[in-house]
């Protein structure tokens, strides 16, 4: 955590500054060590509108390749730490790993001090260090770790590029219906009413919506925004309600599967490296329950859990909850009669990223020609409503 403190020098100068402390009692030890006496503290909030102000993944890959660099180079952690502190540029990491530095100086592991900030290091991220500290492989989890992080980042460019084109779309189709419907029709209204024609239904109806979007605009644009309130508000205060949005994510027609690919396949990953690095079944299952995201896939890996507790073996547990498809359910059973668990989970992994690649540009392929042809139909209702009245009067002079 961050804090803004006021402290007097042992000159008697009153200094301002901000650091990187686990509470108060921390912030005046640290404050200790550099000859200040501590005045006030006060803890600096860094959340925002959206959420916390998280350490972006490039910088954390950037951290771990360098820092397995320098380790690999029998340089100690403190000065590849200190390094690392005086070349990066984003201001909240530097304090960070500034934090860090004087956490280790202060007698801590580099895991311990990494854990009192969870914000930025996962609690699978202290605990494959720490395994690696115990073994003396850290360059090898560091390593690990790199490229961990990098196919997380691959992976959320697609998550992206799935989402990003409907949302784009959907956006530009919203605003140009809201448009013709504020601006256009009601032009078009009184011109087609003059006309002294009976209006057919449809132009009846694009009429009606047309006055209410003109006469309530503000509470159109409004109820989306208290619904997504209200529903944070829930969301907030019912755990049921929590677990139910998650087992309906993964229910979309379209994007439930792939979310769930996203999700086991960001499982067996991380499983596979806890496990690789020395860490027991149990412990990694229960670790990797934190980074799935998904509340109803976490309910399925603490039932895994409870049945390997009980002696059921892992293929047996996982084909039980549910979770993973008969194929990869075998992969499983395979390598955990020959010994090599964490080579099944990384082709379990490989085989998720795969099908998500797969999906998604099918997905794409699909969201296309959908959302044209809505807009398309949209379009073309408001066109026809407009127009077939004019037609009719048309017809009627021509005869």
């Amino acid at each position: 955590m961050l804090f803004d403190y006021k402290a007097v020098s042992m000159e008697g100068r009153m200094v301002f500054g901000r650091i990187d402390a686990i509470n108060l009692v921390d912030l005046e030890m640290r404050l200790k060590r550099m000859d200040l006496d501590l005045v006030t503290g006060r803890p600096i909030d860094h959340h925002t509108l959206f959420g916390s102000r998280k350490i972006p993944r490039p910088e954390l890959i950037n951290f771990c390749f360098h820092l397995d660099q320098l380790a690999r180079a029998g340089v100690p952690i403190l000065e590849g730490l200190a390094d690392l502190r005086d070349s990066i540029e984003n201001p909240r990491f530097r304090e960070v790993i500034a934090g860090l530095i004087e956490s280790i100086e202060g007698g801590q592991t580099l895991s311990q001090a990494m854990a009192g900030h969870p914000a930025v290091f996962s609690k699978v991220f202290v605990s494959l260090i720490r395994s690696g500290e115990a073994t003396g492989q850290l360059p090898e989890v560091l390593s690990s770790l790199n490229e961990s992080l990098k196919w997380e980042d691959e992976l959320a460019s697609h998550t992206k590029k799935l989402l990003m084109y409907p949302a784009f779309v959907g956006t530009i189709v919203l605003s140009a219906t809201f448009f013709l419907m504020i601006y256009m029709v009601p032009q078009l209204k009184q011109f087609v009413k003059n006309m002294g024609q009976a209006l057919p239904p449809q132009t009846k109806l694009l009429f009606f919506v047309s006055d209410l979007l003109v006469g309530y605009w503000w509470l159109f644009l409004s109820i989306p925004v208290l619904l997504v309130i209200v529903a944070q508000l829930v969301l907030r205060s019912n755990p049921i309600a929590r677990l139910r949005l998650d087992g309906m994510k993964l229910a979309l027609p379209v994007f439930g599967p792939i979310l769930k690919k996203i999700i086991l396949s960001r499982f067996a990953n991380t499983f596979a490296m806890l496990y690789a690095a020395g860490i027991p079944i149990l412990e990694s299952i229960r670790t990797t329950q934190d980074i799935v995201g998904n509340r109803a896939v976490r309910k399925a890996l603490v039932r895994v859990e409870q049945s390997i507790r009980e002696g059921q073996n892992v293929a047996g547990a996982f084909h039980d909850a549910g979770l993973f498809p008969p194929l990869v359910v075998r992969m499983l059973r395979v390598g955990e009669s020959t010994g090599g668990l964490d080579k099944s989970l990384r082709n379990v992994s490989y085989f998720y990223n795969r099908d998500v690649k797969e999906s998604v540009e099918k997905a794409q392929t699909l969201i296309e020609p959908m959302l044209t042809l809505f807009m398309g139909a949209l379009l073309g209702w408001i066109m026809l409503s407009v127009i077939g009245p004019v037609y009719d009067v048309i017809s009627k002079i021509k005869t």
